[in-house]
């Protein structure tokens, strides 16, 4: 069947089964709990998310989901991040997603967004021609990863920072433990070098300050967007926020999306991470990441993955020494308006 003959509408509600459906002949698994937070999302914060539904021949055909980057990773600009599509076996190769993914960045030039990005693995051979096809670039970042191992001791991450270790500061990108062979302190942790607490709603205007101080600009909006987030998707985002001397000097937000970018494992992705300059070398980033991992063992969550650019050499060095290491999954982005 000619694509021309399909419509593209924006996603409903109602399309969840339909959505699932497709996602599942896709994954190979069903992703319902993810798909309902992904379409309650919209709802919540529908000028955040640009959804579209393909029809064909009286039946559902395909989808795209897109979320706006609206501060994640350091970003001063806004960007829409792919994060799932689809379309039914018995419409693919029609160019029935080229046409959602057009529709995709209409929506991006009437909301003045200059480009798309998403992620795939290196392996996914169709989807990186495809990608070619739409006239996306390898990003100038690494995605970086690594194992949770149920929280287990890492000393890159655990072990306290020593007094002139680069520990995040000023860098930016949203419970059991098992010591190491031959610790001696078995007492002392990366994370004792902070209060380290699940963020809350007090923390805002704390973080927004030390936020303003890193990147240089208020990101009041996104931050609060974020902490809304994790207010009401209970179990979605693990944010946490670092306290020294009665304040908040560091934070770090991340979520764990079990079905982001296509995974079908449980994984955790860091959108930010920040320390406020006056306390800048104090281990309060290993304090950050060290919680977080302790946490993310006990919710059996089994890889953190976090995009780096390229050029921020103090960050790729301390996540690097905190065990991170580049991943099987390719940024990518569609630069709209320059010729592909």
């Amino acid at each position: 069947m000619s694509t021309a003959a399909a419509t593209i509408r924006a996603l409903a509600p109602a399309d969840l089964e339909a959505v699932v459906a497709i996602d599942a002949l896709t994954s190979g698994r069903s992703r319902r709990e993810y798909i309902e937070r992904r379409l309650r999302a919209a709802q919540r914060e529908p000028a955040l998310h640009a959804q579209f539904a393909a029809e064909a021949g009286g039946e559902f055909a395909g989808c795209m989901l897109a979320r706006v980057l609206a501060g994640e990773f350091g970003r001063r600009t806004r960007a829409l991040r792919l994060e799932l599509f689809g379309v039914r076996p018995s419409q693919r190769h029609g160019g029935l997603g080229t046409r959602l993914f057009t529709t995709l960045a209409d929506w991006c030039t009437r909301h003045d967004i200059d480009q798309i990005r998403t992620v795939a693995g290196w392996r996914d051979t169709g989807i990186l021609a495809w990608f070619d096809r739409l006239g996306m670039r390898l990003a100038s970042e690494v995605v970086l990863e690594c194992a949770v191992q149920g929280g287990a001791y890492h000393p890159g991450r655990d072990a306290p920072a020593a007094a002139d270790e680069v520990d995040g500061a000023g860098a930016e990108i949203d419970y059991g433990r098992q010591e190491a062979a031959g610790a001696n302190d078995h007492e002392r942790l990366a994370r004792d070098a902070a209060d380290v607490r699940s963020m809350t709603p007090a923390d805002l205007d704390a973080i927004v300050r030390a936020d303003r101080r890193i990147i240089g600009v208020d990101r009041r909006e996104y931050i609060a967007a974020r902490l809304a987030e994790a207010m009401q998707e209970s179990g979605v985002r693990v944010s946490l926020s670092a306290h020294r001397d009665g304040i908040v000097v560091g934070y770090l937000m991340a979520r764990a999306d079990f079905g982001d970018y296509g995974r079908t494992e449980p994984v955790a992705v860091i959108d930010t991470l920040g320390v406020d300059p006056d306390y800048a070398q104090r281990g309060v980033g290993r304090a950050l990441l060290s919680q977080l991992f302790a946490n993310l063992g006990a919710l059996r969550v089994e890889r953190v993955e976090i995009p780096v650019p390229l050029a921020n050499l103090a960050l790729l060095g301390f996540l690097q020494g905190a065990g991170f290491a580049p991943g099987e999954r390719l940024s990518f982005v569609r630069h709209l308006g320059r010729a592909a």
